[in-house]
């Protein structure tokens, strides 16, 4: 069936997409994303990987890393507080790509990195690119997916983050006893140098933000005929999207138009989850390893948190749609008894094993489900600032979560009381969460 426009009957962005399936294009365009966070997600955490080898190699205490894993996450707080709004102005393409080139380069220059300080330099640089690209992912996905399929596609999408970390733990156990630890970092700057040729060529704009700014009307008729091909559209066609234009600093809008309860709330969410996350992922390999395993063991058994948190969100997705926030807090609320349960699964690695895997499926699946609700929050000309400062905010708690893992086992708490500790945050996230149910509301 051919829909045919004329001058007088003006497209309406979010609806045009709304009453269609999810085709071809749109497939793609989450293909493009996710590849995008695969390489993110391999970067970001292969220096929890690595740490072990990286710890001997320069005779350095465990807790000395906490600074060099904090120094990135720090990074990326700044990425993702920066490149929000900057691609909210200048569209989420552009930052895409060159938050993908600034980590790549990052990435590479860590690979020779002489001494513990310069690592930590290098490590925060790679962090400002990494922490651009994943909000803007976020955003990009979110508005090309119909609002029924919404979160389901973006936390699909997301799984290339989690991907991508488990992915790391993997290669580093087949690179790290051949070639040693740099070897991990200069697959993960090489990687994305080439795919960000790829997404500067096949990446889209999104539409949403180009029709709202006004901008190439040719442009926005090329990228709905890939929507839907049976669409003609006539060249005088009008575009338009059911937001308001906002005048000033977007970040001002996050507490406009009643929106300030339901902004601190995903912060608060957001900042549990992250510093929960990053403790986990950083210092996990590192316990394992002190359990007896070797260092290959340890990252394949670091990498199950990820590879849960991939089972965990795509087994969420269609409950995240139909019960929104009461299932992210009761996802966190299981969280909180995984990670505790890590603590209690003594030497055995079967058990310590299957308690990661827990965890992950609920902590690495709940982060990516307040991804997508949070995109879903947001209008369009704030979206990736809302989702930036969300995640630029939870870049916080992931930057203390390190700090306080490297501090209990420094001073050799039981394993018990550090992963008691550790599902506080996750109880916390799970808190907000509920409360969330009762104030948040979907922009659209």
């Amino acid at each position: 069936m051919t829909l045919t426009t004329s001058p007088s009957a003006p497209v309406d962005i979010s609806r045009f997409i709304d009453e269609r399936p999810v085709r071809g294009f749109q497939i793609r365009l989450l293909i493009l994303c996710a590849a995008t966070l695969i390489v993110d997600g391999f970067d970001t955490q292969a220096i929890g990987y690595v740490a072990p080898d990286l710890a001997r190699d320069w005779h350095l205490s465990k807790g000395a890393l906490g600074p060099v894993f904090s120094a990135g996450l720090f990074g990326l707080m700044i990425g993702a507080l920066v490149f929000g709004p900057v691609a909210d102005r200048l569209g989420r393409k552009n930052v895409i790509v060159l938050s993908t080139v600034a980590f790549g380069l990052g990435s590479l220059a860590t690979a020779f990195a002489p001494d513990v300080y310069w690592l930590m330099a290098l490590r925060f640089i790679t962090g400002l690119g990494l922490g651009g690209a994943m909000p803007n992912t976020i955003a990009l996905t979110s508005e090309f997916s119909p609002h029924r399929r919404r979160a389901t596609m973006v936390m699909i999408m997301f799984c290339g983050f989690s991907v991508g970390a488990a992915l790391g733990g993997f290669l580093a156990a087949a690179l790290l006893p051949a070639y040693g630890w740099r070897s991990v970092f200069l697959v993960g700057g090489i990687v994305p140098l080439f795919y960000a040729l790829v997404l500067a060529r096949t990446l889209p704009e999104s539409i949403r933000f180009l029709a709202l700014a006004g901008r190439n009307k040719e442009q926005v008729s090329s990228i709905l005929r890939r929507v839907d091909p049976s669409v003609t559209l006539s060249p005088d066609v009008t575009f338009q999207v059911q937001e308001a234009k906002l005048a000033g600093l977007p970040v001002s809008h996050l507490f406009t138009q009643n929106r300030t309860a339901t902004t601190l709330l995903f912060w608060v969410v957001f900042f549990m989850s992250l510093l929960d996350l990053y403790l986990l992922s950083n210092w996990l390999p590192t316990v394992v390893s002190d359990l007896g395993a070797s260092s290959s063991t340890a990252s394949v058994i670091g990498a199950l948190l990820q590879v849960g948190g991939v089972v965990g969100t795509i087994s969420l997705g269609s409950l995240i749609d139909r019960f929104s926030f009461r299932a992210l807090a009761v996802t966190y609320l299981i969280a909180s008894l995984g990670i505790a349960a890590i603590g209690f699964s003594g030497h055995s690695l079967a058990l310590t094993s299957m308690a990661i895997f827990a965890a992950g499926f609920c902590v690495v699946g709940g982060q990516i489900a307040s991804n997508a609700l949070t995109a879903a929050y947001y209008p369009t000309t704030i979206r990736s600032t809302g989702v930036g400062w969300a995640l630029g905010i939870g870049r916080i708690g992931s930057i203390i979560g390190p700090l306080v893992g490297g501090v209990m086992l420094s001073n050799q708490l039981p394993l018990r009381t550090v992963f008691l500790v550790a599902a506080v945050p996750a109880l916390c996230a799970a808190f907000a969460a509920a409360l969330l149910g009762r104030v948040g509301r979907p922009a659209e």
